[in-house]
């Protein structure tokens, strides 16, 4: 089963990203480098999405999907007609891939296995 797990929007500013969630909503941050930081909601001890300087602010979010086996969820994508536009890479915490729909709309999955 795959699930909607994270989202991320685009930011210019980090700092000012920060500041503004916080003091609107309450959320917490942890930084994972200059250019991502993720967000938890008020209360809640697990992340919900992030803010990164790698995506143009103002675009779709970039929702993500939770997989517990990237590649068979990889191979399912692409016989189902969808595009991978980023092949599977580590990251801090797991690893991912990006792909588009038949409409180009763009998402990602990502998982906490150990990467090889």
């Amino acid at each position: 089963m795959t699930l909607i797990n994270y989202i991320e929007f685009g930011a210019t500013n980090m700092e000012a990203t920060q500041k503004f969630y916080e003091s609107a909503f309450g959320w917490t941050f942890t930084h994972y480098g200059p250019s991502y930081m993720g967000f938890k909601e008020a209360g809640s001890t697990e992340e919900g999405g992030g803010f990164t300087t790698e995506s143009k602010p103002g675009a779709n979010p970039l929702v993500i999907l939770k997989s517990e086996d990237l590649e068979s969820t990889k191979d399912i994508i692409e016989k189902a007609g969808g595009k991978i536009v980023k092949d599977i890479y580590s990251f801090p915490g797991g690893r991912r891939f990006h792909f588009s729909d038949p409409s180009g709309n763009e998402l990602a999955v990502w998982s906490s296995e150990p990467t090889v």
